[in-house]
């Protein structure tokens, strides 16, 4: 396709301590901070961040497998109880440009560190974006989902039990 274009981004910080592996459920209650550069910010870039009590994070899956891509459809998690779902039913990390997004709760803000709650993203992951998370952007009109998806996150932000 002559038309494709690329873009080149670059990591704005990078996600300090957390989880070090990624893994499907369980984020429930998982602590980290997103550090951003101190060679390109200040810490009037957080100004006023402290007001929002959620983040919404975009970032790059960083450990993910660029062997492990399948641009068609496929079952979640290779559950054969969940049916067939092509590349844009999913919100896993097997996706083309490998871009995560993630809303997470804001802690608290120190200069460039951002202290979150729940963000599904693990140590060392580059940080592409940060943005509060806006009300008044979410869902407008009735949300649905497939009832897969329910079953499958019925986990995701859960607290393991050796962390409850």
């Amino acid at each position: 396709m002559a038309d494709r274009e690329t873009f080149e981004v670059e990591a704005l910080g990078h996600v300090v301590g957390g989880r070090i592996e990624p893994t499907d459920d369980y984020w429930g209650g998982t602590r980290a901070i997103i550090r951003l550069d101190a060679d390109r910010f200040t810490p009037d870039a957080t100004k006023g961040l402290e007001d929002f009590s959620h983040l919404e994070i975009v970032f790059r899956f960083h450990l993910a497998d660029p062997t492990d891509l399948n641009l068609g459809a496929r079952r979640p998690r290779d559950n054969p109880d969940w049916p067939e779902v092509g590349i844009f039913g999913h919100r896993n990390m097997r996706r083309l440009n490998w871009l995560g997004v993630s809303r997470c709760r804001l802690i608290k803000v120190d200069g460039l560190d951002l202290h979150v709650e729940e963000l599904d993203a693990v140590d060392g992951t580059p940080v592409l974006d940060v943005k509060p998370w806006f009300t008044d952007f979410g869902p407008r009109g009735e949300v649905h989902q497939a009832q897969w998806t329910t079953d499958m996150l019925a986990d995701y932000f859960a607290r393991r039990a050796q962390d409850a």
